[in-house]
């Protein structure tokens, strides 16, 4: 099969001005081709005013690609970009809710956490909070070990992203600014 046909998992990592209504028009794109978001963040970024949203999918290259010449067509989207997972750094976060009783009357669940690279967050009478970051196998490995134990509840964030080149948000928008007015000025002309 050609590398082009395959299904892959990509990062698509957007930068908006911070409006209402923005994350509504990206995620209309992907409902009319049929395509799923796996996961889904916004955030602010290191500029005042300007989100990112990144969102993880599974397609095809081509299909991707088509995605985010789209999601960058709009308005208020400043910037959008296709990432495959050996271009960005990732994380994601993801907490366990357990029964106190089950962690206090044995170590097991004490073990299982240091050995997995998560925490405790919070003890209480009831229940304990476990947190763990890292990459969803890990994040799915931990809940598999956690499970016979008696999880009362879990919950799993979207990824989130940050590029491996050298670019610079700030940077970016300068650039994408003296393009806008360069543009602007040839239309008046």
């Amino acid at each position: 099969m050609d590398k082009k046909e395959q299904i892959e998992v990509f990062t698509i990592s957007i930068l908006t001005e911070n409006k209402s209504g923005i994350l509504n028009a990206v995620t209309i794109i992907f409902t009319r081709r049929k395509m799923n978001i796996e996961a889904l963040n916004v955030s602010e970024t290191e500029v005042e005013g300007v989100s990112r949203i990144t969102i993880l999918i599974k397609s095809t290259y081509d299909r991707a690609e088509q995605v985010v010449k789209q999601i960058d067509k709009l308005v208020d989207v400043l910037g959008a970009f296709l990432y495959r997972d050996e271009e960005v750094y990732y994380q994601e976060i993801a907490m366990f809710k357990m029964e106190t009783e089950a962690f206090l009357n044995d170590n097991t669940i004490e073990r299982l956490v240091r050995n997995n690279g998560a925490r405790i967050l919070v003890i209480e009478k009831e229940h304990i909070i476990i947190e763990k970051t890292g990459h969803r196998k890990e994040i799915r490995e931990l809940r598999d070990k956690l499970e016979p134990f008696g999880l009362l509840e879990y919950v799993r964030s979207g990824r989130i992203a940050i590029s491996k080149s050298k670019r610079k948000t700030h940077a970016f928008l300068k650039e994408l600014e003296k393009t806008n007015y360069f543009e602007r000025e040839n239309n008046y002309q």
